[in-house]
């Protein structure tokens, strides 16, 4: 929600709420570290004048610093939290042991807790991550793709090799997140024609990731998709620091 114009405030967090509830959304995601636990308890009384759901996007960058993230994720009444961890050992087997601590301390909270593919996380890197899902086999992903396709720049078409990895990915994962990459951009403007190719690989991989989730899960589970596009400089500027595309 934020736009980083130079020289303009942001709006106003209710502001913020207000919008999101009148185009129709079913909740918001907040991305707190362990600093900023109780501006984010603040938002509480947002959420329930608004009628808006919470999901958060959790950021310790110490092992012991998820339990207070999940407590916050608790207090907000959050229906699932996604871990970018900062702790990002050079070893898959050494994030593994973190990964499964981790695991445990979730086991003792009722929402669903996964693990966020992300740059500059612990599962930074998309063969790292394959890794790391061998030595966890109880490890559930929020998929974040755009990561992956910059990490590896990825040629279009999409090799099979490629392809079976990404489906890897899609069968451990338990929710999505919609941001459009292409091989050299984290974030891309879906509406412009040179990125159609790029809009219809995700579209095709959202496709198969549901399906699979669809099939291992009874119809009275939620499936959640965070549209998740950031301001810049996630979002490309041009010479004034104005967006090219309108998120």
């Amino acid at each position: 929600m934020e736009q980083r114009v130079p020289g303009q405030p942001e709006q106003p967090i209710e502001e913020q709420f207000s919008q999101i509830a009148k185009a129709g959304y079913d909740g918001v995601c907040l991305d707190p570290g362990v600093t900023e636990i109780e501006e984010n308890l603040a938002l509480k009384p947002l959420f329930e004048r608004y009628q808006l759901g919470c999901m958060i996007n959790a950021f310790p960058n110490k092992a012991e610093e998820l339990e207070p993230l999940l407590d916050l994720a608790v207090s907000l009444n959050a229906c699932q939290v996604n871990i970018i961890g900062g702790v990002m050992p050079l070893k898959p087997s050494s994030a593994a042991s973190v990964v499964r601590s981790w695991l445990a301390t979730a086991v003792e909270y009722s929402m669903p807790v996964l693990m966020e593919t992300h740059r500059n996380g612990t599962l930074n890197d998309l063969f790292y991550t394959l890794q790391v899902l061998k030595e966890v086999p109880e490890l559930r992903l929020c998929a974040d793709l755009s990561h992956f396709v910059v990490d590896r720049e990825f040629p279009l078409p999409m090799s099979k090799q490629n392809e079976e990895y990404i489906s890897e990915i899609l069968e451990r994962s338990d929710s999505f997140q919609g941001r459009v990459s292409n091989n050299q951009q984290i974030q891309i403007a879906i509406n412009f024609p040179q990125h159609k190719l790029w809009l219809d690989q995700y579209l095709a991989w959202w496709r198969q990731g549901m399906s699979s989730w669809a099939e291992r899960n009874a119809q009275t589970e939620t499936l959640r998709f965070l549209v998740e596009l950031g301001p810049p400089p996630y979002a490309i500027t041009d010479g004034t620091q104005q967006e090219l595309s309108d998120r």
